[in-house]
């Protein structure tokens, strides 16, 4: 084994995960070695809007990466942690067409199983770039989907919160009722009444 071999590691995370609509979004990258990091790359939640784009746009270039998904009726038939944990092997999968990794190192507390060695690291999109920068894009990722299915689904304001359990996003629940983006089982968990 070479040591470019030993040394491949891959940071995860994913977005999305809270939302009360639409996929959650993983990522899986790889930092380019003697390269200097853009010094955007820390966790998505720091960055502005446009910051994020000129992050991603930087890592699509210069970094190996995958990306995977779960969507609301995977959440709702196997819950928020089967889902989350199928996006993140489906972002190693796509990853590893191009590069095999040697070592995961996974946003959160949660112990996934991976077909490779990992840790979980808790805040980890705060201290290790590898994971900043699957943070940014997942984020990213999750976003443009969002936006494309506010097209869609044009009454919800997909584009304007992703998703997420806005004031504005309850009140278009309470006059439209659910689409088939909404997580059924989160909406009845917090007793949104439709």
């Amino acid at each position: 084994m070479s040591e470019r071999q030993r040394t491949t590691i891959a940071g995860i995370d994913e977005a999305g995960r809270g939302a009360l609509a639409g996929p959650v979004v993983a990522a899986a990258c790889i930092l380019p070695e003697r390269k200097n990091l853009h010094p955007l790359i820390r966790d998505s939640k720091q960055l502005t809007p446009q910051d994020r784009l000129e992050a991603y746009a930087w890592i699509c270039s210069c970094c190996q990466y995958g990306i995977g998904s779960s969507l609301a009726s995977f959440i709702d038939s196997d819950g928020i942690l089967a889902a989350t944990e199928k996006a993140m092997q489906d972002a190693v999968a796509a990853l590893a067409t191009s590069v095999t990794p040697t070592y995961l190192l996974v946003d959160g507390r949660d112990k996934f199983w991976f077909d490779y060695p990992h840790s979980s690291i808790i805040r980890g999109d705060e201290s290790e770039p590898c994971i900043s920068a699957a943070s940014i894009l997942a984020k990213v990722t999750r976003d443009r989907m969002m936006e494309a299915y506010a097209a869609e689904f044009p009454a919800y304001g997909f584009d304007a919160h992703k998703g997420y359990g806005t004031a504005e996003h309850f009140l278009a629940l309470r006059h439209h009722g659910e689409c088939p983006l909404h997580r059924r089982s989160f909406l009845k968990s917090i007793a949104v009444k439709t």
